[in-house]
Formats: C-alpha cells, structure tokens, sequence
C-alpha cells in the first residue's frame, strides 16, 4: 500500500487525508495542534456554493483611496508592515484586470462546483449533520444604490452559473430577521450555501472519520520535513515517521517551508478576528453586513462577528480595530449581548495573488504534492480540492483539468 503524510489538520489537510485514505493510501495526518483549531477554526462557518467568482483587489481609485486613508472596514493594514505585502499585492492587482479575473473565474468555479457535494458525503459519513444547516445566508445592504448593484451581480451569477438567490426589500427582511431594526433597504438571500455552527468542530469531526477509517493523526513539527532516499520523513511525538509521499497543507505557513526545497510562492497573508457574543438576540441565518466589512453568525458559543483582512506582520500582535468598527456596527442592528472571550481569536488567510489555490505537484522533488492558498474559501473548498489531489497522485484521470492550479504557474 502507498503511504503519505499529510503536513496540516485543517480543513483542507483532514479533507486531502481522507480522500488519499478512501483512494487506497495508508495515510498520517500530521500538526502541531489539535484537527481544525487554527484558521479552520475562525471563520464565519458558511460552505460557500455561490461564491463563483473569487475576491478581486479593487482597482478603481475611489475604493483605493478609502482603504489607504482607512475610511473602510473590510480591508485595512499596518504601515510598518506593508512592505511586507507590496509584491504580492501588485501582482494581487495585476491579476484582479477583468480579463485576468475571468480567466481566474473559469478556473475557480469548477472547483466550486464540488464544495457542496464533497462536503455532504464528509458530513453524513462523519456523522456531523448536527453541525449543518441548508438554508443558505443573507447578505445585508445598507445603501440602495449599492443594493441595486448587488443584484444585478446577483442576476448575473445565476445566468452564468446557475446560482439560487432571492431578494428581501426592507419589509421582507424584518420579517426573516424580526430581531433586526426594520429600517434597512434589504438584502439578497442565497439560497444553496451550507452553515455550520462549529467550523473547528466539523474538521474535528472529519478527523475523528479519518481516524475510525484507520488513519494516523500525530503530533509534530512540518518544518522537520526532509526527503530521504525512498520518499519523506518528519519527526513527531512517536518518533521519525517515513512515507513514499508528503502533501504541505500547511495554510499560510506553507511557503516558508517550501523555501526550503527552492520553491517561492507568493501569498497575501489577511489576518481576520473573530468574537462570540452571548445573552442578547439571536440570528436566523448567518448575516453579511456588506457596507461594514463584517460577518455574524449564530453559532454553538453565541453570535460570532468575523472581520475582513487586516495586512500585517505575521507575528505581530491582536490590534481588533476592524472587530471593534464591526462589533459597534452589528450593535446597530441587533442586541449583541456581551462578550464570551476575553479575548478575540485571530488568524490567517493565505491568498495567492492569481486568487486560485496552489495544487498538484512540486515539479522538482518526486513524491512531494502541495495542496494550500485556498484564500477565503478552505473551509468551503477542502474537500474538493482534496478530491482533485487525491486523483493526480492516483495517476487517473481528473474530475477537472488541473493545471490552473499548479505551483509552476509563478
């Protein structure tokens, strides 16, 4: 039997675990931590199916403008680490020009197109159906003439790619959301995305399936990875494991280890935060204040408010001014409640410039398969690009062409 270790326990690493697992290879999941507590752990717990086009830099000198004056809350940086990000933001804009972003787009929404169908084979085999609600999310307008954009986009995604919406005027919205104030122009409800109430949990879960499939989890350190003379090696808890083949699933820290072997990938590191709020008003659905930058959902622990991307230092420390902007938003709307955390969780997105993950395998070293810089969308896309991984290291033919994905391209 072929073996593999799979470097990372989020969403996207336990995902690429269980498919090489259930497509015949003897698999170890190795992290330093537990399955699903870093960024699968904090995110605003939607399986987005709509979301077909991927998150384009804006380009037009307006928008630009209020984001480097800090007059906007989805997007905001520290400016004694942004020469950390100027490469890759330029090429970040760069492929964010209409003819690049709708290459980019054709790529994107083929892998979209198997979020919600992996995912429901992982969920009834984990057992997690618990965790799971198929009814979609709203996305709140607060400006009319933003609102009437946002349809016509809306309109578009449907003709093109045959997403479900419905539109909620003002009236139609206090009735969905009776706790909110009534006074909004509305909001577009799509309709065929998942929620999850425990995102961290749902990986937890399928892990736990991995595990009772009679897969490994172990605790070790990635950086460890080297290649030995009939395959790869790390070091764990229990000692030196070695396998034929190893995946980086790594997330935003999977650069620095590809340095190593000579592989430089960019990425957009957007640092999000998130906090949990309790003993106020609930929500039915997980809410999109579009205007504010910022994300709510009812979830096991409370209301979580998710914020946009901050650019920073890795290593720099908490600074939730974006949390805070959002938290005074969202009290405008509803009765929050008060605080569970004492404080707020933080981590990191890894966003490739060209938007598009990083998948396939690293052309210089045999045995070696990369599988991160999902941007947004690991929770929603790990299990379809674990499928995708699985099939190209099986050889076979692939259920989508591959090659918009592959680590060369840069």
């Amino acid at each position: 039997m072929k073996s593999v270790i799979v470097l990372g326990g989020g969403m996207v690493g336990v995902s690429a675990a269980l498919h090489l697992q259930r497509s015949g290879w003897s698999v170890t999941l190795v992290d330093r931590r537990e399955p699903g507590q870093e960024t699968s752990y904090g995110n605003a717990g939607i399986v987005q199916s709509e979301a077909v086009r991927p998150y384009p830099m804006p380009r037009d000198l307006g928008t630009l403008l209020r984001i480097a004056m800090g007059r906007t809350n989805d997007v905001r940086y520290r400016l004694a680490a942004l020469s950390q990000h100027i490469e890759p933001l330029l090429r970040y804009w760069w492929h964010s020009a209409p003819r690049r972003h709708r290459e980019a787009t054709a790529a994107w929404a083929r892998l979209i197109a198997y979020a919600t169908p992996e995912h429901d084979v992982l969920i009834r085999e984990a057992y997690a159906d618990n965790l799971v609600r198929r009814a979609g999310y709203r996305l709140l307008h607060r400006d009319p003439a933003a609102f009437e954009l946002a349809i016509k986009a809306a309109e578009e995604n449907q003709r093109e790619y045959g997403v479900q919406f419905r539109v909620l005027d003002g009236n139609e919205l206090a009735k969905a959301e009776p706790l909110l104030r009534d006074d909004l122009p509305g909001a577009i409800h799509w309709l065929e995305p998942w929620t999850v109430s425990d995102p961290g949990g749902l990986v937890a879960a399928y892990a736990r399936l991995f595990q009772r499939l009679g897969g490994r989890l172990l605790h070790g350190d990635a950086q460890t990875l080297g290649e030995t003379s009939s395959g790869w090696s790390v070091d764990t808890d229990e000692g030196r494991i070695d396998a034929e083949a190893a995946v980086v699933s790594l997330g935003p820290w999977s650069p620095d280890l590809l340095q190593r072997f000579g592989y430089r990938v960019p990425l957009v590191r957007k640092r999000g935060y998130h906090m949990h709020y309790h003993g106020g008003t609930s929500l039915d659905l997980p809410l999109v204040d579009t205007a504010l930058g910022y994300a709510m959902a009812p979830m096991a622990k409370g209301i979580r408010i998710t914020t946009g991307a901050e650019l920073t230092s890795p290593d720099a420390p908490a600074t939730p001014i974006q949390l805070g902007h959002a938290e005074a938003a969202a009290r405008t709307l509803l009765d929050l409640g008060t605080r569970v955390e004492p404080e707020p969780w933080f981590g990191t997105r890894p966003c490739t410039p060209d938007m598009l993950p990083v998948l396939g395998p690293a052309p210089r070293h045999r045995g070696l398969w990369l599988d991160f810089g999902h941007g947004h969308q690991g929770f929603t896309l790990g299990p379809a690009t674990g499928r995708l991984l699985a099939e190209m290291m099986n050889g076979g033919a692939t259920s989508i062409d591959p090659t918009p994905y592959r680590v060369d391209r840069f």
